[in-house]
């Protein structure tokens, strides 16, 4: 029988909870809607992929700067910034059942699509968190939390300036959390209320706009493969569906087992939020080129990228089965996987093997991450990490006490040779490049 996205989604989530990849938030109570906590393997995953993408787009760049910009800013940051009167989807709610929509995800805008009942008109729906600042909660300390990483790298366009004197083009990336009172939450990471993005706001003159953006394009293209993620496919904004800053939107999609949907995005902001923080503020966002000697506001393009939606593709991408669908394999990118090896005595019971396994334990783990098991036969633990996305194996059994050999196991292919301890550092080095 073919299998159905919805089965492999929930192969893919089941496994994500058994494994430690993530589980539901606050599960112990019920759970909270929108939100899910990354156990000890998904942490190590999920800083693999932002390692990555920061090392591509910003260590080895000479024309970006990283910063972490607060959560909590100054309210008049969004409505500077159009999120207080834009930031906004159509709500509906049902009549019958209360149960309420995103009017522009639904068949039918009418009938409600969980009891079929009468579905109310659209109302606009802001979906930034309010809070508020200090000890008394009156509207002068209202603030929000971020729906966007982008604005702080806004209001720092000066102090980059200031403190990097950067030549144009050049780029402000961050990798942080956002936050958004999303209607319908789902697709287990895919949409939540509290998610993390890795962002970029390139500076470019007005008349480069379109060879950076396909260039930038090309980039985020390249990187995904980098990662294991494959068939993006290019999805042009309509003027009518793009942000209201954007002269151009790009989605790049990913075939999820629940549909294509978008899994990156690139805008051209235009000048727009420089420009309107430079008026509202008071402050000079303008860039001085002491070549040519004119001063003007930059204009933007801007990559987006999901660090909870990719880490999904990656797990899609990755997740095999095999033996006829009795075992899974997760084949990760050797870069991503959150441990490099795995360290076993051939039998927990025989203290000479676990000695000995141990002791190569303990040297790999100065120069990569690696897992120690001991439960089980030697079969269930090949399977339990090939599970995981482990790429190596290595067992110490009795031929190691002998000639102080090891077996090494291949994920991918099963593959068993027999490696010197003491090459075993050189020898995975050379695998890890």
């Amino acid at each position: 029988m073919k299998e159905t996205g919805q089965n492999i989604m929930e192969k893919i989530v089941a496994l994500a909870k058994r494994r430690g990849f993530v589980f539901p938030g606050s599960e112990i109570y019920g759970g909270l809607g929108g939100t899910w906590d990354y156990g000890p393997l998904g942490v190590e995953l999920k800083n693999n992929i932002k390692k990555e993408w920061w090392k591509r787009f910003v260590q080895s760049r000479d024309d970006v700067y990283g910063v972490d910009s607060a959560i909590l800013m100054n309210s008049r940051v969004w409505e500077t910034s159009g999120h207080t009167l834009n930031f906004t989807d159509p709500l509906s709610e049902c009549k019958i059942c209360k149960y309420r929509f995103r009017t522009d995800q639904i068949t039918d805008p009418k009938v409600c699509p969980h009891c079929g009942g009468t579905l109310s008109s659209p109302r606009k729906f802001n979906m930034m968190f309010k809070t508020h600042v200090g000890p008394v909660e009156d509207t002068a300390a209202e603030t929000h939390l971020r729906p966007e990483t982008a604005q702080g790298m806004f209001v720092n366009f000066k102090n980059v300036l200031d403190s990097m004197h950067p030549k144009l083009p050049f780029g402000i990336a961050q990798i942080g959390k956002a936050f958004r009172n999303e209607i319908t939450p789902g697709n287990f990471v895919f949409r939540t209320r509290e998610f993390e993005q890795m962002e970029i706001e390139y500076f470019i003159r007005e008349n480069d706009w379109r060879g950076r953006f396909e260039s930038w394009l090309s980039e985020m293209h390249d990187w995904a493969a980098s990662v294991g993620i494959r068939n993006l496919h290019d999805r042009e904004v309509s003027a009518e569906d793009r942000a209201h800053y954007s002269e151009r939107t790009v989605d790049l999609d990913f075939d999820f087992p629940f549909g294509r949907e978008e899994l990156f995005g690139i805008a051209y902001r235009t000048d727009f939020d420089l420009k309107a923080h430079t008026e509202k503020s008071g402050a000079d966002l303008s860039y001085y080129d002491e070549e040519k000697k004119e001063r003007f506001i930059p204009h933007v393009i801007e990559p987006t990228f999901g660090v909870d939606r990719t880490l999904l593709a990656v797990l899609i991408s990755s997740f095999t089965e095999e033996d006829g669908g009795k075992r899974a394999v997760l084949k990760l990118p050797i870069r991503l996987a959150p441990f490099k090896v795995a360290v076993f005595p051939l039998l927990a019971n025989k203290t000479l093997l676990v000695e000995k396994a141990r002791n190569i334990y303990t040297e790999l783990k100065k120069y990569a991450p690696v897992a120690w098991d001991e439960r089980g036969n030697i079969g269930k633990r090949y399977y339990a990490q090939d599970e995981i996305g482990t790429p190596w194996c290595i067992t110490a059994d009795f031929q190691t006490l002998e000639d102080d050999t090891v077996t090494v196991r291949d994920r991918d292919t099963a593959k068993q040779e027999r490696v010197a301890v003491t090459e075993l550092k050189n020898y995975l080095e050379k695998q890890l490049e």
